[in-house]
């Protein structure tokens, strides 16, 4: 087997993660990030972040998590894992709920 003749870099999850972020705050429109975003991830990805998204809404009005599941058939954990995002995350999914106004007043 070849050798390389340098080592390559250690990976750097945080820097692939801004130049990531850097990307899709460039992308315009819908179109450009459902492209890209097709061209980034499999199916079952998408379908996960999907999944995800689903259930933030009825999380923020406060809808139980056996409800929501049974709603919109999101597997309990995952609507967890959402919701544990909604309490102790970064704050991403509460700043996309307000942009499109999906917050309860009272958030």
């Amino acid at each position: 087997m070849k050798q390389r003749p340098e080592p390559l870099m250690p990976y750097d999850a945080a820097v692939a993660i801004e130049a990531l972020a850097d990307v899709l705050a460039r992308l315009e429109g819908r179109d450009e990030v459902r492209a890209f975003l097709e061209d980034l991830c499999t199916p079952a990805e998408l379908e996960a972040m999907g999944d995800r998204w689903r259930v933030v809404a009825p999380l923020l009005r406060g809808v139980p998590y056996r409800e929501i599941h049974e709603q919109t058939k999101v597997s309990v954990t995952t609507v967890g894992r959402v919701a544990r995002c909604l309490e102790r995350g970064a704050g991403g999914y509460r700043t996309a709920a307000r942009r499109l106004n999906l917050l309860p007043d009272s958030l």
